[in-house]
């Protein structure tokens, strides 16, 4: 049998055949300047994809998350309060009762204290508000492209077909339906907060787990710094805005409009909005004192608002707010403007303090004071 045993054999290629066959690969095709611009452009749409997806998601469930992020974020704003409650041996129950009870009870002094302003100057608005409409209207019937009595009435029955419309209707059902899920939102939010404030480093604990070595100090890193940045942002808004509502509320005092002490409020609130929010504010108690007082009383209390908000920008502001937040006015508007389209003005509010808290994550990525490799400054050796 021996004799019709073939031995194996070794047919050797041309190299440059070979070399060629190699080169001709599909796979190759990924390798050269094009395919990796390819690929590059793949990975962006997967990522593209996938944001997308996490964007519709939160929107479909802004009822759980919306509760979630404000729950996170002034969770953060009494971190303080309470690891100095916890240093002096408050049990994490007492002292999350104690935070609880101060914020509804600054809540509920805020509300009672809006409400009792108007109710006391409710007439007195009336009645100025009544005399400077006419006036308006007045002086508006002498201008050449006037709204003529045919026309006003026409928008009155107009705006009274629309109010007894089956589309007003479903309005109203709507509306029914956002106070629904604005208490349920409320409720969801004292709730998280409730459990923030009592467990949140033992929440933070348990998703630390899946991490070790240097992952896990990376991790810890980036808890830290986004609690230190939303909780500096949060109270030094909110200290800049109590700043502007008292100096606003001065001035609205001393210029005798009515309903200063909701304007000043307002302002306060408006306030946790960048740039737009000192504007609608101003522009809003304008407003006021041009119905009930006037148009000169109303540049004076323009004045106001621009004066307020030049000290406050020039001055305070640095001081309080210059290391919880390094943003350029560029990122700023536009993150307003993303989250004003994704969220309405929960979004508007949140955008900023949740750009800060990525731009801090990004300036501790490498070390305590080491950000990630792409976003340090050049050396100009380096570069």
């Amino acid at each position: 049998m021996g004799l019709f045993r073939r031995e194996p054999q070794h047919v050797q290629l041309d190299p440059s055949l070979a070399e060629e066959q190699t080169k001709r690969a599909p796979w190759r095709l990924w390798t050269d300047g094009f395919g990796m611009l390819a690929t590059r452009a793949i990975q962006i749409i997967v990522v593209v994809i996938v944001v997308a997806a996490v964007i519709w998601g939160m929107r479909q469930l802004t009822v759980v998350v919306i509760p979630l992020m404000l729950a996170l974020i002034i969770a953060c704003a009494f971190s303080p309060v309470m690891g100095w409650l916890r240093a002096r041996g408050v049990p994490s129950v007492v002292a999350t009762l104690l935070a609880l009870l101060a914020i509804v009870l600054i809540l509920s002094g805020v509300g009672w204290l809006i409400v009792w302003a108007v109710r006391d100057q409710w007439d007195e608005l009336y009645a100025s508000a009544q005399s400077g409409i006419t006036s308006v209207i007045d002086w508006a019937e002498g201008l050449p492209f006037a709204p003529t009595q045919d026309d006003i009435d026409s928008w009155i029955a107009t705006a009274t077909d629309f109010v007894t419309s089956a589309q007003f209707g479903s309005g109203a059902l709507a509306g029914v339906s956002a106070v629904a899920n604005f208490v349920t939102g409320f409720v969801l939010l004292v709730v998280i907060l409730f459990f923030f404030l009592k467990d949140g480093p033992q929440m933070w604990e348990f998703l630390l787990r899946p991490f070790r070595g240097d992952d896990y100090v990376r991790a810890r890193r980036i808890g830290d710094k986004t609690v230190s940045v939303l909780g500096s942002y949060v109270r030094g808004t909110a200290t800049v805005a109590l700043v502007d509502a008292i100096g606003i509320l001065i001035g609205l005092l001393i210029l005798q409009v009515p309903l200063a002490i909701p304007l000043a409020v307002l302002v306060f609130l408006l306030a946790f909005i960048p740039i737009v929010g000192a504007t609608l504010a101003g522009t809003l108690a304008a407003l006021v004192a041009l119905v009930a007082n006037g148009w000169v009383n109303a540049l004076f209390v323009v004045g106001v608002v621009v004066l307020v908000n030049q000290l406050e920008g020039n001055f305070l502001q640095p001081f309080l707010m210059g290391r919880s937040m390094k943003l350029h006015a560029f990122v700023i508007l536009v993150a307003l403007t993303v989250g004003t389209v994704l969220g309405g003005i929960v979004g508007a509010v949140l955008a900023v303090p949740i750009a800060a808290a990525a731009w801090g994550v990004i300036q501790v990525w490498d070390g305590p004071h080491r950000p990630a490799r792409w976003a340090r400054p050049k050396d100009p050796v380096e570069a």
